[in-house]
């Protein structure tokens, strides 16, 4: 390469440097940038049930309609830990909670010998029905408050199905397994809430 050739390209590199820079000068006195104080465009966003603040109650999940494929050994098992408080056994003591046999099906609060707290009889059905110790059992102190029976609850669905299921064995006469029309009453009852989703028409 001759020094010609060289001086040429210097001089190019050279004079595209100077207009790269005169044209920055250029935008930055022609244009004026502004922190703009808020979004030009407000985005609305759809709050949930939620965020809205509104409160959905939370409801034991139905299980009539697993008791009868319910797993009795689990339900035994699951038993043991009930055992702390409760007997099984036909005229097994109280201790401190009543004896369990013959549960399903009878009368609450009528386990001779035992003083009960007075609030099981204030709530839900008059009998321990399906139903009603699956709401129990999934929450105690939520179906009747006062109780004196201090249980955190059983959460999943299965268990407490096969843990009625088993208690249901435990009874001279078991009761019927729950019919279509209870396992459709049950499931009606501890539905969700619907949520009905508003949509507010576009300004034209």
């Amino acid at each position: 390469m001759d020094g010609m050739e060289f001086n040429k390209i210097f001089a190019a590199i050279l004079v595209a440097g100077i207009v790269a820079m005169f044209a920055g000068f250029i935008a930055d006195k022609v244009v004026h940038p502004e922190k703009l104080k808020e979004n030009t465009f407000a985005v609305e966003v759809a709050e949930t049930a939620g965020a809205a603040g509104v409160k959905v109650e939370k409801k034991a999940e139905p299980i009539l309609a697993l008791i009868a494929e319910a797993d009795i050994a689990r339900g035994q098992k699951l038993s043991k830990a009930c055992a702390a408080c409760h007997t099984f056994d036909n005229g097994g003591a109280n201790g401190v909670g009543p004896n369990l046999w013959g549960i399903i099906g009878r009368k609450k609060q009528t386990v001779s010998g035992f003083s009960y707290s007075g609030t099981l009889a204030a709530s839900g059905e008059a009998n321990w029905t399906y139903a009603a110790m699956n709401e129990f059992l999934w929450k105690p102190k939520k179906y009747a408050p006062g109780t004196k029976m201090n249980y955190a609850g059983l959460k999943k669905p299965s268990d407490r199905a096969a843990l009625v299921a088993w208690l249901r064995t435990m009874s001279g006469s078991p009761k019927a397994l729950p019919n279509a029309a209870a396992i459709a009453a049950e499931e009606a009852k501890l539905a969700p809430p619907q949520v009905e989703e508003v949509k507010e028409e576009a300004a034209h």
